[in-house]
């Protein structure tokens, strides 16, 4: 008997999970770029993750993705400050936890990134 965990450098999260699209909206990040003054001070939380996952700790970063009804759009950088991994009563595991936003990508460069990053058929562009 064995654990299964994986280890994500990216967290690649819905609205539902707690992707904030209200802050992190593609259409007014096109026409007037959002800064990284407007969320650093600002604490981020996501849950529901399936699986029992673990984030790059600090100091290390990991990127900040938008699912966009399974469409990956690349933000930018996260430090993750709080993991959680919970089990239901049948077993089945969910990751949640907080982050810290430390960098977003300029709306050229999120277009080139998530082209570039993602997998044939997943990227939003």
């Amino acid at each position: 008997m064995g654990s299964y965990i994986e280890l994500n450098d990216t967290l690649q999260i819905t609205a539902e999970q707690g992707f904030p699209e209200d802050i992190l909206n593609l259409s007014k990040h096109q026409s007037d770029p959002i800064n990284l003054e407007d969320v650093s001070e600002k604490i981020f939380e996501f849950q529901n993750k399936p699986k029992a996952r673990l984030y790059h700790l600090p100091p290390n970063r990991c990127f900040l993705v938008q699912n966009i009804n399974g469409k990956w759009l690349y933000w930018g950088k996260i430090i993750m400050i709080e993991q959680t991994i919970s089990s239901n009563i049948d077993g089945a595991q969910t990751t949640s936890g907080k982050y810290k936003i430390i960098e977003i990508y300029d709306p050229e460069y999120q277009i080139q990134i998530t082209k570039h990053e993602t997998s044939e058929g997943l990227g939003y562009f």
